[in-house]
């Protein structure tokens, strides 16, 4: 895809994983920073894959849910594994469902959303037309990240 946008965001949990055996299995926090990447062919008629501040917004949506909190007793977190990898799967679906979708024709025109931000029509994994998630990585230190790119449908592979 010829167009990225990343946009950097973060927050403060606290976690532990379950069952792992280990010192991580006890009690701790992190100031995690989450960088975004999304991807696309075209530009709209402002010449932007996405305003910037859409994106800002909509990921700070996402991360609001998660600051200072403990992420064990948040939902989906509650049941799966707080671990960096589910962190950065969590949080890139989580995008591409707020993603504004477009119609049919040049993908230019969006479509009303509701409330959420999302088209209320949509089904899985709202993509605005030509913009996706092209990964999210989720650091948990200065030298440690897990990144989840989500897999191209068939028709952008």
């Amino acid at each position: 895809m010829p167009y990225e946008l990343f946009i950097t965001a973060d927050f403060s949990a606290a976690h532990n994983l379950r069952e792992y055996k280990g010192k991580c299995e006890r009690l701790h926090g992190h100031n995690w920073r989450i960088d975004l990447r999304l991807a696309g062919d075209r530009l709209n008629a402002e010449g932007l894959l996405l305003d910037f501040t859409e994106a800002k917004r909509i990921l700070g949506e996402v991360l609001e849910r998660f600051d200072h909190r403990y992420l064990n007793e948040v939902e989906p977190f509650d049941r799966l594994q707080p671990s960096s990898e589910n962190i950065a799967r969590t949080i890139a679906e989580a995008v591409a469902e707020r993603l504004p979708v477009a119609t049919g024709g040049h993908g230019d025109s969006p479509v009303e959303s509701d409330s959420t931000g999302r088209h209320p029509a949509a089904a899985g994994v709202a993509r605005r037309a030509g913009v996706r998630v092209a990964s999210v990585t989720a650091w948990e230190s200065d030298r440690c990240a897990a990144t989840y790119s989500p897999p191209l449908s068939k028709k952008e592979a």
